[in-house]
């Protein structure tokens, strides 16, 4: 349905506990980009809580979308589609962005996209570097998903290689909480790290047959600071943090190494939450030192926000690619290809 006019989408994202909307020309230009965060709700439990989450979505999405369209200067009827994340994430949570735009599209008349919120965070580059095309391989390093992926086409993608049990991002949170740092634990692990030394030696991350595992790398750390405090030796915090990070994030370098040496593609990006690590980001100039051509979203746009979703969602509205009002929530979805976790 591509009619050579500008397309306006408006995206909804409530995967987690950020509600946020936004509306995206083209796919590329970001108009308005609204997100309310509970981070500030959620620090006093350690962590999210589903149904605090869910309660705090339906008190704001209303308030959200509207901004997002005054923010853009735009009305619905100058909207093209509603583009809303179905999965993955908290159900009820979902539900609420779900049943919303559902009910939007119903009393508009305006189609329904329904996006996958890990090919949104894959799409975030496509609003950072406005030329981008695929293919390219692309590092997703999200709260609930790492893998490799090979991105063919806007709307297709072939995953190299993908976590066996814990994400990346799940186990920054993890390692955070047991050294008693704040919600949300990937950022404060990433300043604490900054200040320390890479002293503890862990295991790489890649199994065997080239997936990840973060599982062990989580209980490598519980069991450094439980026999420490055994043995009533000072456990420096700052070098854990710092010697977990690079354990973490090695790893997935070391592997996206291997794929790019296979010469497919010249262009490499990250996606997800972590993609805002300082040291990943660092990592990844080593590509550039290689001839390969290096994106990553602006840190903005890493985390949950609503711009991925519109953009994801313009592909699949020019294909004609639309949901219907059957669509559902689904808390376990998982980019096609990659490998189911235990």
């Amino acid at each position: 349905m591509n009619t050579g006019k500008d397309v306006y989408i408006l995206g909804i994202e409530s995967s987690c506990d950020e509600t946020a909307a936004s509306v995206v020309k083209n796919g590329r230009e970001i108009l308005s980009n609204t997100v309310l965060s509970q981070i500030d709700i959620h620090r006093l439990y350690g962590g999210v809580v589903p149904e605090i989450a869910s309660r705090n979505h339906v008190e704001v999405i209303d308030k959200v979308v509207q901004t997002a369209l005054g923010d853009a200067r735009v009305t619905l009827d100058d909207l093209d589609a509603v583009a809303v994340t179905y999965g993955a994430g908290l159900v009820g949570a979902l539900l609420v962005g779900v049943s919303y735009a559902k009910g939007l599209c119903q009393a508009s008349g305006l189609p329904l996209v329904a996006v996958n919120h890990i090919e949104g965070h894959i799409c975030a580059n496509y609003l950072t570097y406005g030329d981008l095309q695929p293919p390219y391989t692309c590092l997703l390093t999200s709260g609930g998903h790492t893998a490799i992926v090979r991105v063919l086409d806007y709307t297709r993608y072939d995953v190299r290689c993908s976590t066996v049990d814990d994400a990346v991002g799940e186990a920054f949170d993890k390692v955070a909480r047991v050294l008693g740092l704040p919600y949300p634990g990937g950022p404060q692990i990433d300043k604490l790290a900054q200040i320390g030394n890479p002293v503890y030696k862990f295991h790489s991350v890649v199994t065997s047959n080239g997936n990840f595992s973060y599982s062990g790398l989580k209980t490598a750390v519980i069991n450094l600071l439980h026999n420490g405090a055994q043995r009533g030796e000072n456990i420096n915090a700052a070098d854990v943090a710092a010697s977990f990070t690079r354990a973490a994030i090695d790893g997935l370098i070391d592997r996206l190494h291997q794929e790019t040496a296979l010469g497919e593609v010249r262009t490499v990006a990250i996606a997800g939450g972590v993609g805002a690590n300082s040291y990943l980001r660092c990592r990844m100039k080593e590509f550039e030192r290689d001839g390969l051509r290096v994106c990553m979203p602006q840190l903005s746009l890493c985390g949950d926000n609503a711009a991925m979703i519109a953009s994801r969602g313009y592909y699949s509205y020019i294909e004609g690619d639309f949901a219907d009002g059957t669509l559902n929530a689904c808390p376990t979805l998982r980019l096609r290809g990659e490998r189911p976790r235990k």
